[in-house]
């Protein structure tokens, strides 16, 4: 996992939050999306912070979430950075070479304004 934490940023950060759900949830499926995020959503510019997981199979408290199998988060150094991201060639390419594995997306974008 690579952490990137600027000190200050002159915008509101922006996380974009995202959990797939696979129509095939084996492990070579799900090792393949981590895979693929790995491959073609980290690194893009104004990118803070970049992480991608599995669910973890052992927490399932009552307040767990756990309607997915990937979890992608990503923390941008404000909007601009994100909108930038979403139409960037990577991140097109990334949907195009995945959708058809996905049984649900969900995104969460938040930003640190007030």
């Amino acid at each position: 996992m690579q952490v990137e934490i600027a000190e200050e940023t002159p915008q509101p950060m922006l996380a974009h939050i995202v959990y797939f759900t696979l129509k095939n949830p084996s492990d070579a499926s799900i090792q393949a999306l981590v895979d693929a995020c790995q491959e073609h959503l980290g690194g893009h510019p104004g990118t803070l912070y970049f992480s991608v997981g599995r669910l973890v199979e052992d927490l399932a408290r009552p307040v767990n979430d756990r309607d997915f199998h990937v979890g992608l988060h990503v923390i941008f150094d404000g909007r601009e950075a994100h909108d930038v991201y979403q139409t960037s060639p990577r991140h097109v390419k990334f949907i195009d070479e995945n959708k058809e594995s996905w049984q649900q997306v969900r995104v969460f974008d938040t930003s640190d304004a007030s």
